[in-house]
């Protein structure tokens, strides 16, 4: 395989890597990694690497359209990133001292039971109950574009979802990749959030994360331009597309995306971990 089909194969798969990001609020980074260690044999750190920058790519473009549209909650995005970023450094940490295998283990366990979790039935929002009181004191709640307008939606449970966004930052921190998975369940399922918002404020939110993981990478000197400018043009375009079809697919047909994702991530995890190939 030359350069030209290498550089060609990077850019295809990442478009689709971008795409399901997207759509998803993954990211990206959580796909193309095991892609490209995989699937390609380049070598983890050079793959986390490109990867990052990628997932910087994806949150801007994606983010940038999402804001635009209406979709996007700025407010429990930046809230909900200091947990991530606190969780991040933990995770950091942990990574020195746990088994590569524990902790791959681990990350697949928490993608399958995320992908149960996409699958159980919830109301897509729920204004009758009553708001959460630090939704309200923090301005939190907020609306959303349907097809018959703008609808309302409560935040609940923002001291459960702050926790598991910090589960989420260790993770990220853990495996140096997105955790965009975990960050969307937290949103969906703990404070109730429409799933299009959830998806769409992961995004927001990965890229504001990945950016200080890509300056320590750059420093070591594990992001080469040969892979991380076509896996960020290619991730950048899927998730530009994937950013527009979100706005005419049903929630249901994003749920069962998501869950089938995450579903072969995590098993594809554990056995990697099992077999020490993490």
């Amino acid at each position: 395989m030359n350069y030209l089909e290498l550089t060609l194969i990077l850019a295809g798969s990442s478009f689709i890597a971008g795409l399901l990001g997207a759509l998803t609020g993954l990211g990206g980074g959580v796909v193309i990694v095991p892609l490209l260690t995989l699937g390609l044999g380049i070598d983890l750190r050079y793959a986390v690497g490109a990867s990052l920058v990628a997932v910087i790519a994806t949150s801007s473009g994606a983010a940038a359209a999402y804001v635009k549209e209406g979709y996007t909650n700025i407010r429990i995005g930046m809230f909900l990133t200091i947990a991530t970023t606190i969780g991040a450094l933990v995770g950091a940490y942990l990574a020195g001292i746990l088994s590569t295998k524990i902790i791959a283990i681990i990350f697949g366990v928490v993608l399958i039971y995320s992908a149960y979790l996409s699958n159980k039935s919830k109301e897509e929002h729920s204004d009758d109950e009553e708001p959460d009181p630090i939704a309200v004191r923090l301005r939190l709640n907020c609306t959303y574009p349907t097809l018959s307008g703008e609808k309302h939606y409560n935040v609940d449970n923002v001291v459960a979802g702050f926790g598991l966004m910090g589960l989420a930052g260790i993770l990220s921190g853990l495996l140096g990749i997105g955790s965009g998975a975990v960050k969307v369940l937290a949103m969906d399922h703990a404070m109730k959030l429409p799933f299009k918002v959830s998806t769409t404020t992961s995004n927001f939110m990965i890229g504001v994360t990945a950016a200080a993981s890509a300056g320590v990478y750059l420093m070591r000197g594990y992001i080469d331009p040969g892979i991380a400018m076509p896996v960020m043009l290619g991730i950048l375009a899927g998730s530009l597309v994937g950013a527009r079809l979100l706005m005419v697919f049903h929630p249901r047909v994003l749920r069962i995306v998501f869950g089938v994702v995450i579903l072969v991530l995590g098993m594809e995890m554990i056995y990697n971990g099992i077999t020490g190939r993490l």
